[in-house]
């Protein structure tokens, strides 16, 4: 089910095949009909991860990429509406040299070439691949077509662990094995029999119920393997490590073990167990309520980046949800109450919702020398609040959100106006990775050390320049400008702790043993305030 740990399972598995010295690369197969993450709403679907290709996907992409420390390449993902497209396409093409093109078998055969295509661009010793959903549902059957036939075709080089859920009903007390074989039999009907079990649950499996796991699905105990909630999803490599799962798949896949090499993850595990002292971060967004629960998936990347920095100086992060809407009035108690925060960030977003809160949150911290940083929606908000009540740029706006105001600090390029205009949304954002030119002697260069920087975006409106002189003139620094077409990256105000803004996603680059120069920077800022 969503939320049980595949994608960690996932990336989980890489890691301690990577760390027997294998080279490891992952693929993500998602069951919608969308061609991509791009139109799927954050509060349903959880974060837009985007990759360098400027490929939109699934937010456990980012986690093999933190996992692997790697780039993973478009190819690594998939949904069943870029499956069918890509069978569509070659089919008017004729390249079925005139078949009846039919579900089965050119859909699976489409996803296994994808999958051939991933290991052989990565030129990989192994790929872990993720099919999501449940397993049962009409959704993801193709994709578990293509498996059955992969293992087929390729006997002894394929595996199947299945992450399942083993429940605890708090007026029962005892943990109920009967869903995990219900998904084993439903499993089974598809002609795939699970080689590992990881048996996911609020508390380790006991051998009473691996036990009755491997009877009941025709199993060995050594094969079910315990998967506990823990605190931090960094020990779960660790915990599988325990069980000598690496071992186990290289003695299925009759591979010869190598010697493990995991020290460098285990100081860092061990540095999240040992330190205390806390540093807290506010997050200011909108994307977070879905009924009555907070859905902090919508900003994962922004999250482990901050815990990723905080970690290196070894802190605990406390990280607080804000609600753009509840700054929205001319409430100075709620703003005050920011102050009891040691830095603030304002993600990225679109639409309206909540604007008129965040930019009195920018403001704040501005006026309050708070640590501010502004990622993406969060730079330009930043700029409209500089035009605003340093410039006397009263009617200073986003043409996003007003596309009458006189003053656009924020607007359209050319580009994107003529594929809005045609109503073409889904992957004509700029994204993916381009060029930044940093400004020597700004905090942004400090923090990387060097001139030309590479990072990801995913946003279609920018910083005007016909405003640029104005906003210079008055105090605001550009610290980085895209070099091929002098777009504004970033900004930056002196005189203060911390206040930088970044039309970038610095946030999809950090990885938990290299935290994103810029987030090392902010909570390095957010420690001395």
């Amino acid at each position: 089910m969503s939320g049980v740990g595949k994608g960690v399972a996932t990336a989980s598995i890489g890691k301690i095949i990577q760390s027997r010295g294998f080279s490891v690369t992952a693929i993500k197969i998602d069951p919608y009909v969308n061609v991509d993450a791009g139109t799927m709403n954050p509060t349903e679907h959880g974060e837009v991860f985007v990759l360098n290709e400027g490929t939109e996907c699934d937010q456990d992409m980012g986690n093999y990429e933190r996992f692997l420390s790697v780039n993973l390449p478009a190819t690594n993902y998939m949904t069943t509406g870029s499956i069918y497209e890509s069978v569509i396409h070659k089919e008017r093409n004729m390249e079925y040299g005139g078949k009846c093109v039919e579900v089965v078998p050119h859909i699976p055969m489409e996803v296994i070439d994808r999958i051939e295509k991933a290991v052989k661009k990565a030129k990989a010793d192994f790929i872990t691949i993720e099919i999501g959903g449940t397993v049962g549902e009409y959704q993801n059957v193709l994709f578990l077509e293509a498996a059955r036939m992969l293992r087929l075709k390729k006997p002894k080089d394929v595996l199947f662990v299945l992450v399942t859920y083993l429940p605890i009903p708090s007026k029962i007390g005892e943990m109920k094995t009967k869903p995990t074989q219900y998904a084993v039999r439903t499993l089974n009907s598809a002609g795939i029999q699970p080689d590992i079990i990881l048996g996911r649950s609020s508390t380790p499996l006991d051998k009473k119920r691996k036990e009755k796991i491997a009877v009941n699905c025709n199993m060995r105990e050594e094969d079910i393997i315990s998967a506990p909630d823990i605190e931090t999803i960094y020990e779960v490599p660790l915990n599988f490590e325990k069980d000598k799962l690496s071992d186990l798949i290289l003695k299925k896949l009759s591979l010869r073990p190598k010697k493990s090499n995991l020290n460098d993850w285990r100081k860092f595990v061990s540095t999240i167990q040992k330190v205390k002292k806390p540093v807290k971060i506010g997050i200011v967004g909108k994307y977070f309520g879905t009924g009555n629960f907070v859905l902090s998936d919508s900003y994962l990347s922004v999250i482990e980046s901050i815990k990723h920095a905080a970690y290196f100086y070894k802190r605990q992060p406390q990280i607080d949800w804000l609600n753009a809407e509840e700054y929205e009035q001319k409430n100075s108690q709620t703003l005050k109450k920011l102050k009891q925060y040691d830095g603030i960030i304002v993600p990225g977003g679109f639409g309206s919702r909540g604007v008129g809160g965040k930019i009195k949150v920018i403001e704040f911290c501005r006026r309050n020398k708070i640590p501010y940083f502004g990622l993406c929606y969060g730079m330009q908000l930043a700029c409209i609040e500089f035009a605003r009540h340093v410039c006397g740029l009263s009617k200073a706006h986003t043409t996003e959100i007003d596309k009458e105001t006189p003053q656009p600090v924020i607007d359209l390029m050319l580009d994107q106006k003529a594929l809005l205009g045609n109503n073409r949304y889904g992957g004509t954002m700029r994204l993916g990775a381009y060029y930044c030119q940093l400004q020597r002697g700004s905090r942004a260069f400090k923090a990387y050390g060097q001139e030309l920087i590479s990072e990801r975006h995913r946003h279609r409106y920018e910083f005007n320049n016909q405003f640029r002189d104005v906003l210079v003139k008055n105090g605001l620094k550009i610290a980085g400008l895209n070099p091929d077409r002098d777009l504004v990256e970033i900004i930056e105000l002196e005189n203060h702790p911390f206040f930088v803004g970044v039309q970038f996603h610095p946030e999809f680059k950090s990885r938990p043993l290299e935290p994103h120069p810029l987030f090392r920077e902010f909570i390095k800022a957010a420690i001395q305030k």
